[in-house]
Parts: structure tokens; sequence; C-alpha cells
């Protein structure tokens, strides 16, 4: 905020026109460029308050609520009266009503202002008040203020360029407001993706380190070495793919697909759960889809994953079906099971696998495809994933 400036009452009055088409045209610059609200207020203040001729002036934000008004930027405006007016009621006095109105508001009846200032600031050094809302699309975003130590107002054309200053300003609000909006959404989605990648690089390999602790001690207690020894190793191995899934989702916020592609990492998931499970598992690829970007291979290999998961933690089944049939406009992907079928909602939040489930079907919403998880005809699981591009388009 600008210092303190002294008020004389023989301030005289900017008429220049080239100097408020700078400052519109600096305000437009200001929002072409993407500057610093904050400091395209305090920068501009200063000539706006040259300009109508004015001693002091400040701008005053809407707070969250919409029921505060709250100093953004001063400038001539003596520290004590800065902060008895660092945040006022979004009704009251000159400022209430320009905001409330959705005009420009002159006064000399001070009085509402002097109460909330231990000085004898208005009525002597200030002795009419100007306020100016910042709005945009009939939304008033905040006001700016003029304080005046005579009574000369501001010929036409000035106060004409007075008011476009503030419709300037409020959408330079409104343009803060919706990236701020934005910021947030990217800020959750990207939490969202976070989750989903530790869920699906952690979840499953830690469930399967728990599975293979009381096998371990069982192992021990009948002095069974050669097991112990294996399902140790099971227990190294599943630890250092986490140690490395987890570092890799720091460096990149992401798993990625190998260079080698779907084809290559699906096999290799087939075999890490062949090598895991007594469940035997058959795997068909009957081509899979061409042209699929990074991204949504991705986002195919960790629904994928995610199924068999489930398969290996909650089905109770004695064989599973792995299918993938693609081509160069889309393709049909299939995990099936024989065991005990879809869960109940109920059952599943017991257990936390909700989560799993709505994370693959948020990531085959985002690739465009469609997730269905069904009962199988002759009992089990089918999860099905299809995704189908337009004619003449690539998946």
């Amino acid at each position: 905020m600008t210092s303190f400036r002294p008020m004389t009452a023989t301030a005289t009055v900017d008429t220049s026109r080239p100097a408020g088409a700078e400052l519109l045209a600096q305000i437009a610059a200001g929002l072409a460029e993407g500057r610093d609200l904050r400091a395209l207020l305090d920068r501009l203040l200063d000539p706006i308050v040259t300009l109508a001729g004015a001693q002091a002036g400040a701008v005053r934000l809407l707070s969250e609520s919409g029921e505060k008004l709250q100093l953004a930027s001063v400038v001539g405006l003596p520290p004590a009266v800065q902060r008895g007016e660092a945040t006022v009621d979004r009704h009251c006095g000159v400022c209430g009503r320009a905001a409330d109105g959705q005009r420009m508001v002159w006064a000399t009846d001070l009085s509402s202002c002097t109460a909330r200032v231990d000085t004898d600031y208005f009525g002597h050094d200030c002795r009419r008040l100007l306020a100016v809302p910042l709005q945009h699309r009939g939304r008033v975003l905040g006001i700016y203020n003029l304080f005046f130590a005579n009574d000369v107002e501001p010929p036409p054309h000035v106060m004409a360029l007075l008011r476009s200053l503030g419709d300037l300003l409020g959408l330079a609000l409104d343009n803060a407001r919706l990236e701020a909006e934005s910021l947030r959404a990217t800020v959750m989605h990207e939490r969202q993706m976070m989750a989903a990648e530790i869920h699906d690089s952690m979840a499953q390999t830690l469930t399967f380190v728990k599975m293979r602790l009381p096998l371990i001690q069982d192992a021990l207690v009948e002095h069974d070495d050669a097991h112990a020894l294996k399902y140790l190793g099971d227990v190294r191995q599943a630890v250092g793919e986490a140690h490395a899934s987890l570092r890799e989702i720091v460096t990149q916020f992401r798993t990625r697909i190998g260079p080698r592609g779907l084809t290559h990492a699906l096999e290799a998931l087939v075999t890490r759960f062949r090598e895991r499970n007594t469940i035997e598992l058959s795997y068909v690829n009957r081509g899979t889809p061409l042209s699929l970007s990074t991204e949504v291979e991705t986002e195919v290999f960790h629904i994928v994953q995610e199924a068999l998961a489930n398969i290996e933690r909650h089905s109770r089944a004695q064989h599973a079906w792995l299918s993938i049939e693609g081509g160069p406009i889309g393709f049909e992907l299939r995990i099936e099971d024989d065991g005990i079928g879809p869960r109940t909602s109920d059952e599943q939040c017991d257990e936390g696998s909700h989560f799993g489930i709505g994370i693959m079907s948020e990531r085959a919403h985002r690739m465009g495809g469609e997730l269905s998880v069904l009962p199988r005809p002759g009992g089990g699981t089918l999860v099905r994933l299809a995704c189908h591009a337009p004619r003449g388009e690539s998946a």
C-alpha cells in the first residue's frame, strides 16, 4: 500500500483526455498480459486519483462471503484511517450504497466513516467521498473510493472515465476469480490423479505383502525353510516394486507404460499374477488397439491391474480370463473370473475396495471409454471396458 499523502484543498482537477485514455490502455494491457491483480491495482490507483483531482484513493474487494469490503490498495490515506477502514460491512455508508445500487455515489455526510476512525480526517481533510462500483456482467466484485478535500467535482468526461475504469477493473477482478477457480479445480484434479496412481501402484502390492506374511509365519513355525525363503523372496520383490513405483510417482506424478508399449506391459502383468496365485489365468490378445496415446495406454493398464487385483483379493475364483480385441478405431477389454461374483456396495465399503472401482470408472471416463462391472454368465464377475472412436478418427 502507498504511504500517506498530505491532502490540500487547492488540488486541481486533471481534465486531460489523453491521461484517461492512457489509463484505460494500461488496464487493458494488464488484462491481456495476465498481470498480478494487486500489482495492477497499486500501479493504477495513483494516476486515477490524479485524473480525478482527488487527494487519496482506495480499492476495496468483496470478501469470499460477500458480506465485507476489504482494503486491497491505498494511496494517500493516513495509517490510522487505513487501520479503521481495513474491513467494513458491505452495506455500510456510501460504499454500501454504491455496491448495493451498482452505481457511482457521492457523499458529504461522512459520519459513518468518522465513527470507525479515531481521527478528525473525515469532515476536515476529507470533505467529499466518491464510491465507484467494480462490476462485471451485473456482479459487483468491489468498489474504489476517491477522497476529496474540496467541493470541486470532476467534469463529466472524467466522471465517465471513472465509471469506465470501474468496469474495466471489475473485468480484471472477474478474470482473477475465474483463474483462482480454475487453479483450485486443477489442484483437485491433480490430487485425484495422485490418489489413483498411489492406489494402483501401491495398494495391490501392499495387499500381496499382507497375504504373504501369514504364509511366512506358518512356514517358520513348521520349519519349512524352502517355502519360507520363497515367500520371503516374494515379499522382497514386491517391496522393491512398490519402492520403484513410489519413486516414479513422486518424480513424475504418474506411472508410465514402458517403451515397449501396452502389449508388453500386459504380458508382464499376467506373468506376475500367475507367479503369485494358484488362480489359473488365461490371456488372449486378439490385437491390441492401434494409435493409442501413452496416456490412454496407462489408463488401460491400470484398469487391468486393478481388476486382476480384485480377483486376487476378493473373488475366491479358480479360473480367470483376460482378453483384449482391438483395431484401428477402438478396442474391447474383458476381465472375467468364476468366483463369488460382484459384491454389494456395503461389502465394498467394508473392505475399502469401492475406491478401486471408482478409480477404474474415472480412468475409463477420462479415456472416453465405458466400464461395466457385471455378474458373469455361469457365475463370477465380468469387467468390460469398451472404447470406440468415431469412424475416420484414430482411437
